[in-house]
């Protein structure tokens, strides 16, 4: 809200002027305002200025509150309260009036009244409520200012819950005459994708009109939506690569209006944006970069001017370079680029280049070798901030070889440092690198030592926990894990028998449990000695109750000696009768163990820590107690949050107005003095407006399940290709004359002469660069394995096989200069599905797509070749292995569908979809939609003119389940032979689209091993199940489910009973099962395999249909509400 602010502030002036002109330049002499600024200006403390805002304040009230308060006055006096608002002084009573404000008057009283709301409330505040139909009205208005007041008021505060009463009417804007209605409501469509994107799903056709449009301010406000779109799915918008770049070229050519420029430079922030969006899509895809290189190369020659803003494209340009598939000519100009940045002498081009340097040193950490004694300089910059993107630079170029000079680097900067943020970051980095790069137990323990002082309270609570974690299990096994835990036994007892009341509690809440666990290996240790130092600790005047706690369960599993007893006894007698809970539960325990020394033994055995610990983290073992307890009466069991929701919808206000609750009558439910569906919803917050990432297809979450766990980065990058010449060592020669400026203009200072000590350190801390070896995922070069790995078993994930994956086929679109045709805007279509025939398939997957023109041209009709990003969604196309571009010779006479099972034969399938083709060895997919189970079946055609062995297809996902049905591997697949590899797959969570990766291997006829991977993605619909209820069953379990999400649905056009026909729709293409229709209510009914119910509710209003669907899934509704959409879409 800072920009509102500042543009509150300006416009005060005019705002309230009562001079004869409109709009002066300056506040009237008798103007309130005016009075109460001098005022508070004059003033000498802050006493004075609190009792002179209360007096300000509660005139205000009284005046607003008086019924012969005109509109005018009231315009002022919202004024006067936003700036005691913005001093900081409550002024609450005035929300109403604001919103009154609004709702009638002129329109400068009512613009004045919507700032006010936007300064005054939240979008959680109650109050919006009554601002709805204002906006809804507003919004209808043939004044343009009205229509503008209103969208700018939706896209600041309007929350998720309102977006279903306005989204309408905003969609109606996108086809307005006046551009910047057009932009406000992209804007506002904009907000609404960031905060429910499954509410804007059906019109993102509507988001290309806009990309289309001759407005460049329209155009350019969409592009805030596609960039978020293409983080989230890449792969769904490659086909307007082309149209982006097309729309860069315009920009860098300068063909947009003069009031787009910045000091000369057109339209930077666009074209920061438009490098931004490239890069994501040029991502490991050759066939895209390709389209992108001209562009980059065209952006990197005209950023020639001598200022900020321009620094700024470059630094884009450069990242998107080294982001892409690898051009080397574009590689050289980067590093070019990245050398003047580093060698200027202005701060905040030094910290541009090292900033990219970072960036790229993971893919080209040769780059670093050239301006080793820069980096080495910036070390001992003054600046701070240069000081710590040095040290992030050397944290990406960490190995086996530089690690121990490194994390003294880093260490050494720590203790220096007063700023909180860079210690909690630092200290996370030295701990990654200790963990990963060790040389030995002892630097590993001293080092982590000097972590958890220096991080102290500060640091993330997973660095102790995870360091306890690798303690107790251990790295390499046998005699190297008993050292590592020797170790760290008497360096904590040597820190104890100094001054422990100097660190910090965390660490002393990690050497408690150390020596708790493992004091007892070191045999000349005594027990009462252990329980003298940490019985000191609780002594301790700053010691918390959390660390108090962890010392007495320390003391409860050490083995007590004659001399230890008393005092354990005095520890366990004074804190048994503890005010904190947990402390006196401590001492308690603590009490009784040591007095049955049987019974300690069974609780706290010695050698515990070498037994596998298995966690039922489902609680299994409750199940009978639960289903005896439900079964009694008792209620289901609410989460935290989802009793909070429950409580405030119990307070909120009912949104039946606006048609957002769904009424049913009692006879449809069969239900009798139980709650209605009607009633506010109980939902956990997962409805139909997440903006979970993990909850939206296509995400590019982390998925960790099934792999390794390692404290650092695990794993490694392939490196990509690097410009082949020698990477150029920076000499202490001079290496640029003075005064020589480069071409972006940066003054460059002679190389100072480089002593024998910065050599020397430039030598320990970039060796091990020049290798070839590949890079880590934090862009390091693992020269030796790594050494505190823990260990774990090597399991084939999908996220596994998803990182072998090569870069999908795709067309090059053809150059042209006009704007997005009509082709552009077609819609995404579900996969056709048809019962099996004789007839050959088509498996085609080209689709028409578009490129952008010039902006001060009309919009022009243009063909360009590219996927449409339909197929390879909804059909399963994603192709990921070595897909030949031409179909093989045995594959074209050949009807795949031919060599479906007897089974599914005349059962409904998608069409066959080409997957990945290698050695003529050619794999295609579909899936039956059987009544109880999905089946995937893999083609597999052998069109080569030999035989292939040892046939072996791996399937894996994090999305489903798959178990195989058929038998494998194959044995022997003789040429031209089909053999079909069927796969029952069921959903584990509910998701828009599903993907199955996997992997086939074989051998050729001499032997040689073979393997190709791909991916097949599969429409959540083709999991759903019609599920028959009677009504009273389906009263029953709405009442039980607590997920839901609401939306407004179209209804079928031009039919006599349009619910009926609705639902029929449906109840097609998405299988749901109708239990009743009552006049304009319905109700049905579905599951997703298997055993995911979900419940619909619909009634029709104003001429839409109002759906409410339920589930105990949590993201079941949002993604059937999804499908439900699309369905009635594509009538």
């Amino acid at each position: 809200m800072s920009d509102v602010v500042e543009k509150t502030l300006t416009a005060l002036p005019s705002l309230l002027s009562f001079d004869s002109q409109p709009g002066a330049a300056k506040l009237s002499s008798t103007s309130k305002l005016g009075s109460l600024i001098r005022g508070i200006t004059e003033l000498t403390s802050k006493h004075e200025e609190e009792k002179l805002i209360q007096q300000e304040l509660t005139a205000i009230k009284a005046q607003a509150s008086s019924p012969n308060t005109s509109m005018r006055q009231m315009k002022e006096l919202m004024v006067r309260a936003i700036y005691c608002e913005m001093l900081g002084y409550e002024a609450s009573f005035c929300y109403i009036h604001a919103i009154k404000l609004a709702q009638q008057g002129t329109a400068l009283e009512k613009r004045v009244g919507y700032l006010s709301v936007a300064l005054f409330l939240n979008e959680s505040h109650e109050l919006l409520l009554l601002l709805v139909n204002t906006v809804l009205k507003d919004l209808q208005s043939t004044n343009l200012i009205e229509v503008c007041m209103a969208l700018t008021i939706v896209s600041q505060l309007f929350p998720k819950d309102m977006i279903p009463a306005i989204l309408p009417l905003v969609e109606e804007k996108l086809t307005h005459p006046k551009e910047i209605i057009r932009r406000k409501a992209v804007l506002a469509l904009y907000k609404f994708y960031l905060i429910a994107p499954n509410q804007v799903q059906h019109i993102h056709n509507k988001f290309r009109r806009a990309l289309c449009d001759k407005d460049p301010g329209v155009m350019t406000a969409s592009l805030h939506i596609y960039l978020q779109m293409i983080k989230e799915h890449p792969e769904g918008y490659k086909d307007l690569t082309g149209s982006f770049v097309t729309i860069l070229k315009q920009v860098v050519g300068g063909k947009l209006p003069m009031d787009y420029n910045y000091h000369s430079v057109p339209a930077p922030w666009l074209q920061i944006q438009l490098l931004r969006i490239l890069s994501l899509l040029g991502k490991g895809d050759s066939s895209t970069s390709e389209i992108i290189y001209e562009v980059l190369d065209e952006s990197l020659r005209r950023a020639e001017m001598n200022h900020n803003i321009t620094y700024a494209i470059l630094y884009e340009c450069v990242k998107c370079i080294y982001t892409i598939h690898p051009k080397s000519e574009l590689l050289e100009k980067a590093a070019k680029c990245i050398g003047n940045f580093i060698l200027s002498p202005k701060i905040n081009l030094k910290y541009i280049g090292l900033k990219a340097l970072t960036y790229v040193v993971q893919q080209d950490p040769k780059l670093a070798l050239q301006h080793q004694m820069t980096i080495i300089e910036c070390l001992d910059h003054p600046d701070l901030i240069i000081k710590r993107e040095t040290l992030e630079l050397l944290f990406r170029i960490t190995n086996g070889k530089n690690v121990t000079v490194i994390v003294e680097k880093m260490l050494g900067f720590l203790r220096t440092s007063q700023d909180d943020y860079t210690t909690i970051d630092l200290v996370g980095k030295v701990a990654e690198v200790a963990e990963k790069y060790s040389p030995d137990n002892k630097w590993f323990i001293d080092t982590m030592t000097s972590v958890f002082s220096l991080g102290g309270d500060l640091m993330q609570p997973d660095i102790p926990n995870n360091f306890l974690k690798l303690i107790s299990e251990g790295c390499e096994g046998g005699e190297q894990d008993q050292m590592l835990r020797l170790l760290a036994v008497d360096s904590y007892v040597s820190l104890l028998q100094e001054e422990p009341g100097k660190l910090p509690q965390r660490f002393l809440q990690v050497i408690s449990w150390v020596l708790g666990e493992y004091s007892h290996l070191r045999e000349d240790l005594e027990p009462a000695t252990v329980v003298r130092l940490l019985a000191k600790l609780l002594e301790l005047k700053q010691a918390s109750s959390e660390t108090k706690s962890w010392v007495l369960l320390a003391l409860t599993k050490l083995r007590e000696s004659e001399a230890a007893m008393s005092k354990l006894r005095g520890v366990s007698e004074t804190y048994s009768s503890s005010m904190d809970t947990v402390l006196r539960q401590r001492a308690q325990e603590l009490q009784n163990l040591h007095l049955n020394p049987e019974l300690w033994a069974r609780v706290l055995p010695r050698d515990a820590f070498m037994e596998p610990l298995e966690v039922d983290s489902s609680l299994s073992f409750l199940d009978e107690y639960v289903s005896e307890a439900l079964a009694a009466g008792a209620a289901p069991y609410k989460s935290p949050h989802q009793r909070q929701e429950e409580l405030a919808q119990a307070k909120a206000l009912s949104l039946e107005p606006y048609g957002l609750s769904l009424p049913i009558g009692m006879p449809l439910c069969g239900l009798d003095d139980r709650q209605s569906p009607t009633l506010p919803s109980v939902s956990s917050g997962l409805s139909g407006d997440s903006t979970d990432p993990s909850h939206k297809a296509g995400t590019t979450t982390l998925k960790l399940d099934k792999v390794k766990r390692v404290w650092g980065r695990e794993g490694y990058l392939a490196q990509r290709e690097s410009v082949e010449e020698p990477a150029k060592v920076e000499m202490p020669s001079p290496v640029h004359p003075a005064g020589q400026i480069d071409e972006i203009g940066i003054l460059q200072n002679p190389a100072p002469a480089v002593d024998l000590e910065k050599q020397q350190l430039a030598s320990s801390l970039f060796v091990g660069l020049g290798s070839q070896s590949s890079l880590s995922s934090m862009g390091k070069s693992d020269l030796k394995p790594q050494r505190l790995k823990r260990k774990s078993k090597d399991q084939v994930s999908s996220s596994e096989i998803s990182k072998q994956t090569s870069d999908s086929i795709i067309s090059t679109p053809s150059s042209v200069d006009n704007l997005l045709c009509n082709i552009l805007l077609d819609s995404n279509t579900e996969p056709e599905l048809f019962l099996t025939s004789s007839k050959e398939m088509t498996e085609s997957c080209q689709g028409p797509a578009a490129t952008n023109g010039t902006f001060d041209e009309e919009v022009t009709e243009c063909d360009v070749q590219g996927p449409d990003p339909s197929l390879s969604e909804d059909n399963g196309l994603n192709a990921t292995g070595s897909v030949e571009t031409d179909e093989p010779a045995g594959m074209k006479d050949l009807c795949l569908t031919s060599y479906l099972p007897a089974d599914c034969i005349g059962v409904t399938h998608s069409k066959v979809t080409p997957l990945c083709s290698s050695h003529g060895v050619d794999l295609s997919a579909c899936h039956v939609l059987k009544d109880d189970a999905l089946v995937l079946l893999v083609l597999i055609c052998n069109s080569s003119n030999s035989d292939v062995q040892h046939l072996l297809v791996q399937l894996a996902s994090d999305d489903v389940e798959v178990s195989s049905i058929s038998e494998s591997p194959v044995e022997e697949l003789r040429c031209h032979q089909v053999e079909v590899c069927q796969h029952s797959v069921t959903a584990k969570r509910p998701s828009v689209h599903l993907q199955v990766s996997g992997q086939v291997s074989f051998h050729l006829s001499d032997g040689t091993p073979e393997t190709t991977h791909f991916s097949y993605n599969l429409p959540l619909s083709s999991f759903i199940r019609p599920l028959a209820l009677s009504t009273e069953e389906y009263g029953t379990m709405w009442l039980a489910f607590s997920h839901d999400t609401k939306q407004n649905l179209a209804l079928v056009p031009d039919v006599q009973d349009p619910l009926r026909a609705t639902l029929d729709v449906l109840e097609r293409k998405l299988r749901l099962h109708v239990v009743a229709i009552i006049g304009i209510e319905g109700i049905a009914a579905c599951q997703v395999l298997r055993d995911q119910p979900c419940l619909m509710h619909c009634r029709v209003h104003s001429g839409t249909l109002a759906v409410w669907l339920r589930s105990p899934i949590p993201d079941l509704p949002d993604c059937l509400l999804y499908h439900c959409q699309r369905a009635l879409q594509e009538l």
